[in-house]
């Protein structure tokens, strides 16, 4: 292969003002969701900022479709990066890195101890010293050592394992509050960007969780949005016959049939390591039974029930859940008592944190994989 080297002309990179631009334009999108992709035309522009928006659509950072203004995947690639860099800027030192396990494999860090030499190990792992003990110990001192495959012996390591995880993002109405729902879509963002950089082994699926639950696109992340709230009454006890979920208040909150979700995927990703990681801001008020959604407000021990079983269910099956509970306006502990049962039933991890903190806090715990923390308000 030839290198050529040249004057750099700067024509590769963007000027400032179009990359400010942009990221403004990406919080705009991340903030108001498909209102924002609908206003765009109608955005008051500066020549400058026009300027700068024709240079997004040249580089094909933007499309339209009919009248509707759409992301690119380049733009969503991009939107992931930032996310990623703004978290790991707040991230403290000495953070944990990679899915550790106490089993000797290839990829991971040297632990104490040899073992023989398997077809398929690295041979950069030869421990040279004791290969050449075992062939002298073998032959006897004389010259020249003959070295056979059985002498050879390599050091062992820990393994890189790979994981499929979940995250459910709660998308009830009062994600509004605090601007919530925005700190979790950087997370579950930047953790998209995390694994296809670092740990392509690894999977990540979101499913957003409300009255009902579904699975979030990678590119439909930036446009997703909490629900309306839609019923004020002080209480609400609904029962919706399932095929008709769609026409029921979309505002509560139904981490169990986010976590019949969760399962479903995990099964079917596989994975050495499996987990779950629910982002939510409050008790769970929906959940199925049969064929039918029961909404109930205040939270009702059935619901409470119910979640509960389905958690236990999941852990039983060796998957892992840690939930981070956004506590920025809660002074009540019934909430707190809730995510406390489901930790202690599933022999999980809770983190109690704000919003701002959320996405560190998310992304610690992904990357060490053991480390067990509490962010206490």
């Amino acid at each position: 292969m030839r290198i050529r080297y040249g004057e750099w002309d700067g024509s590769e990179l963007p000027s400032l003002e179009v990359e400010s631009f942009f990221d403004g334009l990406m919080d705009l999108i991340l903030a108001y969701g498909e209102r924002a992709t609908e206003a765009i035309d109608k955005l008051k522009l500066s020549p400058e900022e026009r300027a700068a928006f024709e240079k997004l659509f040249d580089e094909g950072l933007l499309e339209k479709t009919g009248v509707k203004w759409r992301l690119t995947p380049r733009a969503i690639n991009r939107m992931q990066r930032r996310a990623l860099m703004e978290i790991f800027n707040q991230l403290k030192r000495g953070g944990g890195d990679g899915h550790e396990t106490r089993q000797s494999g290839a990829g991971g860090e040297r632990t104490d101890g040899t073992k023989p030499y398997e077809f398929g190990d690295p041979v950069s792992d030869i421990d040279v010293g004791l290969t050449l003990r075992n062939a002298v110990a073998r032959n006897g001192p004389a010259l020249p050592i003959r070295i056979r495959e059985r002498d050879f012996e390599v050091h062992n390591r820990e393994t890189q394992a790979d994981c499929s995880t979940v995250l459910l993002l709660d998308l009830s109405g009062s994600m509004y509050r605090n601007g919530r729902y925005l700190h979790a879509k950087k997370c579950a963002m930047a953790m998209h960007a995390l694994i296809k950089q670092r740990f392509p082994r690894d999977s990540i699926d979101i499913v957003g969780f409300y009255s009902s639950a579904a699975a979030i696109p990678e590119q439909k992340l930036p446009l997703v949005m909490p629900k309306q709230i839609s019923m004020y009454d002080p209480q609400i006890r609904l029962r919706v016959p399932i095929s008709k979920a769609d026409t029921a208040p979309q505002h509560f909150t139904n981490l169990h049939l986010g976590l019949i979700h969760a399962r479903r995927i995990l099964r079917r990703r596989g994975g050495h390591n499996r987990q779950i990681f629910v982002i939510t801001d409050g008790e769970p008020t929906a959940h199925v039974q049969g064929e039918y959604l029961y909404l109930l407000y205040p939270p009702d021990t059935l619901t409470a029930v119910a979640t509960l079983k389905e958690a236990h269910a999941a852990a039983s099956e060796g998957i892992r859940i840690a939930t981070f509970a956004l506590i920025d306006d809660y002074f009540a502990m019934d909430w707190v008592g809730f995510v406390d049962r489901l930790t202690k039933l599933t022999k999980g991890v809770a983190f109690y944190c704000h919003g701002g903190d959320l996405a560190s806090c998310v992304m610690e715990s992904y990357l060490s994989g053991r480390r067990q923390k509490a962010y206490l308000a």
